[in-house]
Protein backbone atom coordinates (compact mmCIF):
# COMPACT_ATOMS: atom_id res chain seq x y z
CA UNK A 1 0.00 0.00 0.00
CA UNK A 2 0.96 3.57 -1.23
CA UNK A 3 2.50 5.79 1.60
CA UNK A 4 0.53 9.17 2.41
CA UNK A 5 3.88 10.70 0.76
CA UNK A 6 3.98 8.63 -2.09
CA UNK A 7 3.67 11.18 -4.38
CA UNK A 8 6.23 12.89 -3.03
CA UNK A 9 10.18 13.24 -4.74
CA UNK A 10 12.63 14.64 -2.37
CA UNK A 11 15.90 15.69 -3.39
CA UNK A 12 18.42 15.00 -0.77
CA UNK A 13 21.72 16.74 -0.90
CA UNK A 14 22.16 16.59 2.91
CA UNK A 15 24.81 14.23 4.92
CA UNK A 16 25.54 13.41 8.06
CA UNK A 17 22.59 13.01 10.52
CA UNK A 18 20.26 15.95 10.61
CA UNK A 19 19.53 16.18 7.30
CA UNK A 20 19.37 11.99 6.14
CA UNK A 21 17.40 11.54 9.55
CA UNK A 22 14.52 14.18 7.81
CA UNK A 23 15.01 12.55 4.35
CA UNK A 24 14.76 8.87 6.38
CA UNK A 25 11.38 10.12 7.72
CA UNK A 26 10.11 11.17 4.49
CA UNK A 27 11.06 8.13 2.92
CA UNK A 28 9.00 6.18 5.35
CA UNK A 29 5.90 8.46 4.50
CA UNK A 30 6.44 6.75 1.05
CA UNK A 31 7.95 9.83 -0.29
CA UNK A 32 11.43 8.44 -3.44
CA UNK A 33 14.04 10.03 -2.02
CA UNK A 34 17.29 10.60 -4.47
CA UNK A 35 20.45 10.81 -2.10
CA UNK A 36 23.29 12.75 -3.66
CA UNK A 37 26.43 11.21 -3.01
CA UNK A 38 30.16 12.06 -3.73
CA UNK A 39 31.50 9.24 -6.26
CA UNK A 40 34.10 7.32 -4.26
CA UNK A 41 33.43 8.71 -0.97
CA UNK A 42 29.74 9.10 -0.97
CA UNK A 43 28.22 10.67 2.78
CA UNK A 44 30.96 11.61 5.36
CA UNK A 45 29.11 8.71 7.57
CA UNK A 46 29.75 5.64 5.30
CA UNK A 47 33.38 5.41 6.72
CA UNK A 48 31.99 6.38 10.44
CA UNK A 49 33.16 2.79 11.81
CA UNK A 50 33.72 0.37 13.10
CA UNK A 51 31.37 -1.25 13.72
CA UNK A 52 30.62 -2.06 10.15
CA UNK A 53 27.84 -4.14 8.34
CA UNK A 54 29.27 -7.78 7.47
CA UNK A 55 28.91 -9.72 4.57
CA UNK A 56 27.25 -13.70 4.22
CA UNK A 57 31.11 -14.27 4.78
CA UNK A 58 31.48 -12.71 8.02
CA UNK A 59 33.44 -10.13 6.33
CA UNK A 60 33.58 -6.41 6.90
CA UNK A 61 31.87 -4.34 4.16
CA UNK A 62 32.11 -0.58 4.02
CA UNK A 63 28.47 0.18 5.31
CA UNK A 64 28.84 1.44 8.79
CA UNK A 65 26.25 1.05 11.21
CA UNK A 66 26.12 5.16 11.24
CA UNK A 67 25.24 5.01 7.85
CA UNK A 68 22.77 2.34 8.29
CA UNK A 69 20.77 3.77 11.27
CA UNK A 70 19.61 6.80 8.59
CA UNK A 71 19.57 5.55 5.51
CA UNK A 72 16.87 3.29 4.43
CA UNK A 73 14.89 3.77 1.58
CA UNK A 74 16.45 6.05 -0.50
CA UNK A 75 18.25 5.76 -4.00
CA UNK A 76 22.02 6.61 -4.09
CA UNK A 77 23.36 8.88 -7.05
CA UNK A 78 26.67 9.88 -6.87
CA UNK A 79 26.84 13.27 -8.34
CA UNK A 80 30.39 15.63 -8.71
CA UNK A 81 28.55 18.77 -8.26
CA UNK A 82 31.70 20.68 -8.32
CA UNK A 83 31.49 20.13 -12.51
CA UNK A 84 29.27 22.09 -14.60
CA UNK A 85 27.74 18.90 -15.86
CA UNK A 86 26.94 17.39 -12.33
CA UNK A 87 25.26 20.82 -11.52
CA UNK A 88 23.35 20.96 -14.44
CA UNK A 89 22.35 17.61 -13.33
CA UNK A 90 21.06 18.19 -10.07
CA UNK A 91 19.45 21.24 -11.29
CA UNK A 92 17.51 18.98 -13.77
CA UNK A 93 16.75 16.70 -10.84
CA UNK A 94 15.53 19.55 -8.57
CA UNK A 95 13.35 20.74 -11.40
CA UNK A 96 11.57 17.14 -11.21
CA UNK A 97 11.62 17.22 -7.37
CA UNK A 98 8.41 18.30 -5.00
CA UNK A 99 11.45 18.87 -1.95
CA UNK A 100 15.19 19.43 -1.81
CA UNK A 101 17.41 19.52 1.26
CA UNK A 102 20.73 20.69 2.35
CA UNK A 103 22.64 20.85 5.29
CA UNK A 104 25.52 23.45 3.01
CA UNK A 105 27.06 26.23 5.41
CA UNK A 106 24.72 29.05 4.94
CA UNK A 107 25.10 30.58 0.88
CA UNK A 108 27.53 27.30 0.13
CA UNK A 109 25.37 25.88 -2.32
CA UNK A 110 24.97 29.27 -4.57
CA UNK A 111 28.64 28.47 -6.10
CA UNK A 112 27.46 25.86 -7.53
CA UNK A 113 24.46 27.44 -8.96
CA UNK A 114 21.77 25.16 -6.90
CA UNK A 115 20.83 28.19 -4.24
CA UNK A 116 16.98 28.36 -3.21
CA UNK A 117 16.95 31.69 -5.24
CA UNK A 118 18.80 29.04 -8.67
CA UNK A 119 16.54 26.32 -8.24
CA UNK A 120 13.18 28.68 -7.44
CA UNK A 121 13.62 29.83 -10.68
CA UNK A 122 13.31 25.99 -12.78
CA UNK A 123 11.00 24.87 -10.35
CA UNK A 124 8.99 27.88 -8.24
CA UNK A 125 6.83 25.38 -6.40
CA UNK A 126 9.74 23.67 -4.59
CA UNK A 127 9.84 23.37 -1.08
CA UNK A 128 13.46 23.95 0.32
CA UNK A 129 14.57 22.91 3.38
CA UNK A 130 18.47 24.20 4.19
CA UNK A 131 19.74 22.91 8.07
CA UNK A 132 22.55 24.51 9.23
CA UNK A 133 23.94 25.35 12.82
CA UNK A 134 23.16 28.67 13.18
CA UNK A 135 21.00 29.63 10.24
CA UNK A 136 20.96 31.48 7.30
CA UNK A 137 20.94 34.70 9.22
CA UNK A 138 22.60 36.81 12.24
CA UNK A 139 25.93 36.90 13.18
CA UNK A 140 27.22 33.34 13.59
CA UNK A 141 25.18 32.36 10.15
CA UNK A 142 29.07 31.33 9.18
CA UNK A 143 30.17 29.55 11.63
CA UNK A 144 30.63 25.77 11.46
CA UNK A 145 28.85 23.58 14.04
CA UNK A 146 28.27 20.05 15.71
CA UNK A 147 25.99 18.70 17.88
CA UNK A 148 28.46 18.46 20.96
CA UNK A 149 28.64 22.25 20.60
CA UNK A 150 25.17 23.30 20.53
CA UNK A 151 24.55 20.95 23.31
CA UNK A 152 26.41 23.45 25.40
CA UNK A 153 25.22 26.69 23.91
CA UNK A 154 21.76 26.27 23.82
CA UNK A 155 21.46 25.21 27.65
CA UNK A 156 21.10 21.38 27.96
CA UNK A 157 24.43 20.63 28.97
CA UNK A 158 23.39 23.25 32.01
CA UNK A 159 20.81 20.81 33.39
CA UNK A 160 22.09 17.73 32.15
CA UNK A 161 24.63 15.77 34.39
CA UNK A 162 24.77 14.81 38.25
CA UNK A 163 24.30 18.13 40.31
CA UNK A 164 27.49 20.52 41.31
CA UNK A 165 28.83 19.16 44.28
CA UNK A 166 27.86 15.47 43.71
CA UNK A 167 30.47 12.70 43.05
CA UNK A 168 30.36 13.20 38.98
CA UNK A 169 29.21 16.55 39.02
CA UNK A 170 29.37 19.00 35.91
CA UNK A 171 28.09 19.20 32.69
CA UNK A 172 27.11 16.29 30.60
CA UNK A 173 26.16 16.08 26.84
CA UNK A 174 23.20 13.54 26.31
CA UNK A 175 24.56 9.96 24.66
CA UNK A 176 22.80 10.72 21.06
CA UNK A 177 23.31 13.76 19.10
CA UNK A 178 19.82 14.68 19.99
CA UNK A 179 20.25 18.42 18.81
CA UNK A 180 20.36 16.80 15.28
CA UNK A 181 17.45 14.51 15.56
CA UNK A 182 15.75 17.00 17.15
CA UNK A 183 16.39 18.94 13.92
CA UNK A 184 15.79 15.77 11.56
CA UNK A 185 12.46 15.92 13.24
CA UNK A 186 11.59 19.43 13.06
CA UNK A 187 12.28 19.52 9.25
CA UNK A 188 10.19 16.87 8.58
CA UNK A 189 7.10 18.06 10.28
CA UNK A 190 8.07 21.36 8.48
CA UNK A 191 8.30 20.08 5.03
CA UNK A 192 5.05 17.96 5.29
CA UNK A 193 3.30 21.12 6.27
CA UNK A 194 5.11 22.99 3.63
CA UNK A 195 3.65 20.26 1.30
CA UNK A 196 -0.13 20.71 2.81
CA UNK A 197 0.43 24.38 2.12
CA UNK A 198 1.30 23.99 -1.46
CA UNK A 199 -1.22 21.84 -2.01
CA UNK A 200 -3.93 24.25 -0.65
CA UNK A 201 -2.19 27.31 -2.76
CA UNK A 202 0.23 26.10 -5.56
CA UNK A 203 3.25 27.97 -3.88
CA UNK A 204 6.57 26.61 -2.54
CA UNK A 205 9.03 27.79 -0.15
CA UNK A 206 12.15 27.96 1.73
CA UNK A 207 12.77 26.77 5.09
CA UNK A 208 15.84 27.77 7.37
CA UNK A 209 16.51 25.37 9.88
CA UNK A 210 19.63 25.87 12.68
CA UNK A 211 20.31 23.52 15.27
CA UNK A 212 20.88 26.12 17.46
CA UNK A 213 16.99 27.29 17.18
CA UNK A 214 16.28 23.65 17.77
CA UNK A 215 18.16 22.83 20.59
CA UNK A 216 17.00 26.37 22.40
CA UNK A 217 13.17 25.50 21.73
CA UNK A 218 13.81 21.80 23.37
CA UNK A 219 14.18 23.50 26.52
CA UNK A 220 10.64 23.85 26.99
CA UNK A 221 9.66 23.90 30.56
CA UNK A 222 13.41 24.36 32.19
CA UNK A 223 13.09 27.82 29.86
CA UNK A 224 9.72 28.54 31.28
CA UNK A 225 10.46 28.21 34.71
CA UNK A 226 13.31 30.77 34.16
CA UNK A 227 11.26 33.22 31.97
CA UNK A 228 8.61 32.92 35.12
CA UNK A 229 10.96 32.69 38.07
CA UNK A 230 14.09 34.83 37.00
CA UNK A 231 16.17 31.65 38.80
CA UNK A 232 18.44 29.74 36.74
CA UNK A 233 17.46 26.43 35.83
CA UNK A 234 20.58 23.75 37.00
CA UNK A 235 21.35 20.10 36.95
CA UNK A 236 19.52 17.81 38.86
CA UNK A 237 20.84 14.56 37.91
CA UNK A 238 18.25 12.05 37.20
CA UNK A 239 16.01 14.23 39.72
CA UNK A 240 13.37 16.34 38.19
CA UNK A 241 13.03 20.29 39.13
CA UNK A 242 9.67 20.43 39.63
CA UNK A 243 8.13 16.71 40.34
CA UNK A 244 9.27 14.51 43.01
CA UNK A 245 10.19 11.75 44.19
CA UNK A 246 10.64 11.51 40.37
CA UNK A 247 14.42 10.09 39.79
CA UNK A 248 16.33 7.03 39.85
CA UNK A 249 16.65 4.95 43.14
CA UNK A 250 19.05 2.38 44.61
CA UNK A 251 16.96 -0.90 45.79
CA UNK A 252 18.81 -3.65 47.40
CA UNK A 253 19.84 -4.70 44.34
CA UNK A 254 20.06 -2.23 41.24
CA UNK A 255 18.37 0.50 40.74
CA UNK A 256 14.40 1.68 39.75
CA UNK A 257 12.83 5.10 38.54
CA UNK A 258 9.98 5.89 40.30
CA UNK A 259 8.16 8.69 38.53
CA UNK A 260 5.19 9.97 40.92
CA UNK A 261 4.04 12.80 39.11
CA UNK A 262 0.91 13.90 41.38
CA UNK A 263 -0.19 13.60 44.65
CA UNK A 264 -2.50 10.58 44.01
CA UNK A 265 0.54 8.75 42.57
CA UNK A 266 2.51 9.91 46.04
CA UNK A 267 0.25 8.40 47.88
CA UNK A 268 -0.23 5.14 46.23
CA UNK A 269 3.56 4.64 46.52
CA UNK A 270 3.34 5.57 49.89
CA UNK A 271 0.32 2.39 50.67
CA UNK A 272 3.35 0.00 48.44
CA UNK A 273 5.87 1.03 50.91
CA UNK A 274 4.49 0.47 53.62
CA UNK A 275 4.65 3.88 54.79
CA UNK A 276 1.09 5.69 54.53
CA UNK A 277 2.04 7.92 56.69
CA UNK A 278 4.03 9.98 54.18
CA UNK A 279 1.58 10.95 52.34
CA UNK A 280 -0.64 12.69 55.54
CA UNK A 281 2.80 14.32 56.71
CA UNK A 282 2.84 18.46 56.00
CA UNK A 283 5.95 18.54 54.57
CA UNK A 284 4.44 16.15 51.71
CA UNK A 285 1.15 16.13 51.12
CA UNK A 286 1.05 18.24 47.38
CA UNK A 287 3.56 18.53 44.71
CA UNK A 288 4.85 22.21 46.15
CA UNK A 289 5.13 20.92 49.81
CA UNK A 290 7.32 18.07 48.45
CA UNK A 291 9.42 20.37 46.41
CA UNK A 292 9.66 22.94 49.09
CA UNK A 293 10.99 20.02 51.44
CA UNK A 294 12.88 17.99 48.70
CA UNK A 295 15.97 17.79 51.36
CA UNK A 296 14.04 15.93 53.68
CA UNK A 297 11.89 13.93 51.78
CA UNK A 298 14.45 12.47 49.28
CA UNK A 299 16.60 10.75 51.78
CA UNK A 300 13.53 8.62 53.62
CA UNK A 301 12.81 7.51 50.20
CA UNK A 302 16.26 6.43 49.16
CA UNK A 303 16.03 4.47 52.47
CA UNK A 304 12.43 2.97 52.00
CA UNK A 305 14.09 2.06 48.30
CA UNK A 306 16.85 -0.03 49.50
CA UNK A 307 14.66 -2.39 51.57
CA UNK A 308 13.70 -4.30 48.30
CA UNK A 309 14.63 -6.06 45.09
CA UNK A 310 14.11 -4.22 41.65
CA UNK A 311 12.32 -6.65 40.76
CA UNK A 312 10.18 -6.68 43.96
CA UNK A 313 9.89 -2.89 43.55
CA UNK A 314 8.38 -2.89 39.83
CA UNK A 315 5.49 -5.64 41.02
CA UNK A 316 4.22 -3.55 43.90
CA UNK A 317 4.33 -0.25 42.16
CA UNK A 318 2.90 -1.18 38.94
CA UNK A 319 -0.02 -3.04 40.89
CA UNK A 320 -0.28 0.25 42.38
CA UNK A 321 -0.34 1.89 39.41
CA UNK A 322 2.25 3.78 39.93
CA UNK A 323 4.90 5.17 37.02
CA UNK A 324 8.11 3.21 37.43
CA UNK A 325 10.30 0.94 35.10
CA UNK A 326 13.96 -0.90 34.94
CA UNK A 327 17.11 0.78 33.39
CA UNK A 328 17.86 -1.14 30.52
CA UNK A 329 20.86 -1.58 28.31
CA UNK A 330 19.72 -2.08 24.23
CA UNK A 331 20.47 -5.74 24.66
CA UNK A 332 17.81 -5.69 27.23
CA UNK A 333 15.29 -2.87 25.83
CA UNK A 334 14.97 -5.23 22.91
CA UNK A 335 14.31 -8.61 24.95
CA UNK A 336 11.41 -6.19 26.41
CA UNK A 337 8.12 -8.35 25.59
CA UNK A 338 6.64 -4.91 25.17
CA UNK A 339 9.40 -3.84 22.38
CA UNK A 340 9.08 -7.82 21.02
CA UNK A 341 5.16 -6.98 20.61
CA UNK A 342 5.42 -3.98 19.12
CA UNK A 343 8.21 -5.44 16.47
CA UNK A 344 10.70 -2.34 16.51
CA UNK A 345 13.56 -4.25 15.76
CA UNK A 346 12.58 -5.23 11.94
CA UNK A 347 15.12 -7.02 9.19
CA UNK A 348 15.37 -5.54 5.52
CA UNK A 349 16.68 -7.47 2.36
CA UNK A 350 20.33 -6.27 1.89
CA UNK A 351 22.49 -7.69 -1.64
CA UNK A 352 25.90 -7.86 0.86
CA UNK A 353 24.49 -9.15 4.11
CA UNK A 354 21.59 -10.85 3.00
CA UNK A 355 19.40 -8.84 5.65
CA UNK A 356 20.24 -5.93 7.76
CA UNK A 357 18.39 -5.16 10.96
CA UNK A 358 16.81 -1.86 11.80
CA UNK A 359 14.41 0.33 14.18
CA UNK A 360 10.78 0.37 13.24
CA UNK A 361 9.71 4.17 12.84
CA UNK A 362 7.24 4.93 15.47
CA UNK A 363 4.90 6.30 13.21
CA UNK A 364 1.92 3.99 12.66
CA UNK A 365 -0.79 4.38 10.29
CA UNK A 366 -4.01 2.58 10.21
CA UNK A 367 -4.56 2.69 6.36
CA UNK A 368 -1.22 3.92 4.96
CA UNK A 369 1.58 1.78 7.26
CA UNK A 370 5.25 2.42 6.91
CA UNK A 371 7.17 -0.33 4.89
CA UNK A 372 10.54 -1.72 4.96
CA UNK A 373 11.39 -2.89 1.16
CA UNK A 374 14.56 -0.31 0.65
CA UNK A 375 17.71 -0.90 2.92
CA UNK A 376 19.89 2.12 3.13
CA UNK A 377 21.82 1.97 -0.42
CA UNK A 378 25.56 1.07 -1.70
CA UNK A 379 27.19 3.98 -2.66
CA UNK A 380 25.87 4.92 -6.03
CA UNK A 381 23.55 1.53 -6.48
CA UNK A 382 20.44 3.87 -8.01
CA UNK A 383 23.04 6.47 -10.07
CA UNK A 384 22.15 4.48 -13.35
CA UNK A 385 18.35 3.54 -12.91
CA UNK A 386 17.41 7.68 -11.87
CA UNK A 387 19.32 9.34 -14.19
CA UNK A 388 17.22 6.93 -16.88
CA UNK A 389 13.88 7.04 -15.54
CA UNK A 390 13.75 10.05 -14.03
CA UNK A 391 15.89 12.71 -16.45
CA UNK A 392 15.85 10.19 -19.68
CA UNK A 393 19.70 10.03 -19.87
CA UNK A 394 20.80 7.77 -22.27
CA UNK A 395 22.95 4.98 -21.64
CA UNK A 396 25.60 6.57 -23.91
CA UNK A 397 25.72 9.83 -22.29
CA UNK A 398 25.46 7.80 -18.79
CA UNK A 399 29.05 6.34 -19.75
CA UNK A 400 30.50 9.53 -21.06
CA UNK A 401 29.69 11.23 -17.75
CA UNK A 402 31.39 7.99 -15.64
CA UNK A 403 34.45 8.59 -17.62
CA UNK A 404 34.35 12.14 -16.88
CA UNK A 405 34.28 10.92 -13.52
CA UNK A 406 31.09 13.37 -13.19
CA UNK A 407 28.89 10.63 -11.37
Amino acid sequence: MAGPLSHIRVLDLSRILAGPWASQNLADLGAEVIKIERPGTGDDTRDWGPPFLKDRKGKETHQSAYFLSVNRGKKSVTLDISKPEGQKIARDLASKSDVLIENYKAGGLARYGLAYDDVKTINPKIIYCSITGFGQTGPHAQRPGYDFIFQGMGGLMSITGERDGEPGGGPQKVGIAVTDVLTGMYASLAITAAITHRERTGQGQYIDLALLDTIVAFGANQIFNYFTSGEVPRRYGNAHANLLPYEVFATADGHVILAAGNDSQFASFCNAAERPGLAEDARFRTMPDRIRNRVELIPLVRDIMKRHTSRDWIARLEAANVPCGPINNYKEVFEDPQVEHRGLKIEMPHPLSGTVPGIASPMRFSETPVTYDMPPPLLGQHTREVLTDVLGISEAEIEQLAARKVI
